[in-house]
């Protein structure tokens, strides 16, 4: 498509979304109804420019355009704190329990590899000599896998954790796509918690190592499965779109999954939280009974709110009326 007079031809109809908008509340009858009309032919230009590859500039300037227009048509906004509780509620739930089968399979593959790696420390001593020496390793296991938990003030290791846990999520999240990378980021995180674990149980350790990682690990780590989940369906769905083209799959999931980072960062923020001000302060078993009950609060809430939303035909993607064309027609 000749982008140049693409734009040529049909920059009067722009011109003219534009005016009607910014005369939206003096509006005839005629008048509203073809600004309607407009916001909708203007909705297949702009999906045509972004297919064509036209310049950054034109295609931030219609959507523009088209954000303004949409709000001339719908009328006024529903309140933020409505769309807030809408995602937490409906839309968020919902994407978690539609890809439930990614996550959990990832998740229970991620703790045999662990289990594994910590095999492996305990059955084979000569391994223990390839991690570290003799020294390194007492010096792990004796202070500095305890003292990482409360060497820092509390606020700041939060925040810290926090970023450090987005971080990973994010990395596996934007990854996905290629498939291969986020394997291999969950794969060396898989080997490092059950080499961590296999050190610290084979020193006699092993009751100190799980109160000090269930806390915060296992709703921890669920996040990250759920994150790595996501970027593996949006690969896959490039590779095996089903009955959608390529670039409705890719869309589709893609909404749902950058969607779902928001939700995401509330359930590592928790789990920052736990890390910070539960495990470094309280007793063993209340800190294990802590970690325990926000995972089970966790699938409760997936099972519950995700399976109803899912059930009344959500899937986390955003409303029909704010998705784009996904295809220029004729107008």
């Amino acid at each position: 498509m000749d982008v140049e007079a693409f734009v040529s031809v049909h920059q009067p109809q722009w011109d003219r979304l534009a005016h009607l908008t910014r005369r939206q509340r003096r509006l005839s009858g005629a008048e509203a109804e073809e600004l309607v009309v407009l916001y909708q032919r203007v909705g297949t230009h702009l999906a045509a420019l972004r297919a064509a590859g036209a310049d950054p500039v034109s295609i931030g300037r219609l959507s523009g355009l088209i954000a303004d227009a949409r709000g001339a048509v719908t009328g006024a906004q529903a309140p933020v704190w409505r769309d807030i509780s809408k995602y937490f509620l409906v839309s968020f739930p919902a994407a978690l329990y539609a890809s439930r089968r990614w996550w959990v399979t990832i998740g229970l593959l991620f703790y045999l590899v662990a289990a594994w790696a910590a095999w492996r420390v305990l059955a084979h001593p000569e391994v223990v000599d390839s991690i570290a020496t003799p020294d390194q390793i007492k010096q792990l296991v004796e202070h500095d896998f305890e003292a990482y938990y409360s060497e820092n003030p509390a606020q700041d290791f939060a925040l810290r954790v926090w970023i450090n846990n987005a971080t990973i999520s994010a990395a596996v999240l934007a990854l996905g796509i290629l498939l291969i990378p986020s394997v291999f980021i969950l794969w060396d995180n898989a080997l490092n918690l059950g080499l961590s674990a296999g050190l610290m149980i084979s020193h006699d350790k092993g009751g100190l190592f799980f109160s000090l990682i269930t806390p915060h690990g296992l709703l921890e780590l669920t996040a990250v499965f759920i994150a790595t989940a996501a970027g593996l369906r949006l690969g896959w769905s490039w590779v095996v779109p089903g009955p959608r083209t390529r670039m409705q799959s890719v869309a589709q999931t893609g909404r749902a999954t950058v969607g779902m980072a928001i939700g995401l960062a509330a359930v590592l923020l928790v789990t920052g939280l736990i890390e910070a001000f539960v495990t470094p302060f309280l007793p063993g078993p209340v800190r294990i009974t802590i970690g325990i009950l926000a995972e089970l609060a966790f699938f409760t809430y997936v099972w519950t709110l995700g399976r109803r939303a899912y059930r009344h035909g959500e899937y986390g993607d955003i409303d029909e009326s704010d998705r784009e064309a996904t295809a220029p027609v004729s107008a």
